[in-house]
């Protein structure tokens, strides 16, 4: 018997592949995978729509319980560029965000497979879910971050920098890379 958060994302990978996607998980559940622990009752996942619709992919989710949060998913991803999902066997809340241009392309590159539970699955690198982490900046994904630089010894830092450089340039910030020196800092202490 599997979990439920690997049923979702059985649901979910299957689903983008009968409609040719590609997709990759995020946040917190990807961030456990890579050696955080924290409790979390959420999904986050990239999806690449290409020229799908996202009244298409709401249909494919919804024939396999996956149903729209909100009352207009089109206009709704359209302002913010994420589907907000609920998994109707589980309740478990799924937000799937529609991959842009840019870092995203290296993201989808460099996801690799896991297979949990008997379920292949695609999950952003340890490098990039720190990367994402850092992006966020709330003090949860910064703590997540610092888990997984802690639990991941082979972590490419200097990949996790480049990828941070070219943020700070595209977003004209300055935080990024200070934020992944703390982040080390903290790692290295430990608990």
């Amino acid at each position: 018997m599997s979990s439920p958060v690997v049923d979702l994302l059985d649901a979910l990978g299957n689903a983008f592949s009968r409609l040719g996607l590609r997709w990759y998980l995020f946040g917190a559940q990807a961030a456990l995978l890579h050696g955080a622990a924290r409790l979390t009752a959420d999904v986050d996942v990239t999806v690449d729509a290409g020229d799908t619709s996202v009244d298409a992919v709401v249909a494919a989710l919804a024939a396999c319980g996956i149903l729209p949060r909100v009352s207009d998913p089109v206009a709704f991803a359209e302002r913010t560029r994420v589907i907000p999902m609920s998994d109707s066997r589980s309740g478990m809340a799924v937000d799937l965000v529609l991959a842009g241009p840019g870092p995203e392309e290296l993201f989808f590159e460099r996801a690799e497979d896991r297979v949990i539970e008997g379920v292949r699955i695609r999950v952003a690198s340890a490098e990039d879910v720190v990367t994402m982490k850092l992006l966020a900046g709330r003090p949860k994904d910064v703590d997540d971050a610092v888990a997984i630089l802690a639990a991941q010894e082979a972590l490419d830092v200097g990949l996790v920098r480049e990828t941070l450089r070219v943020l700070e340039q595209a977003l004209a910030r300055d935080d990024l890379l200070p934020e992944l020196e703390r982040a080390l800092a903290c790692a290295r202490r430990g608990p």
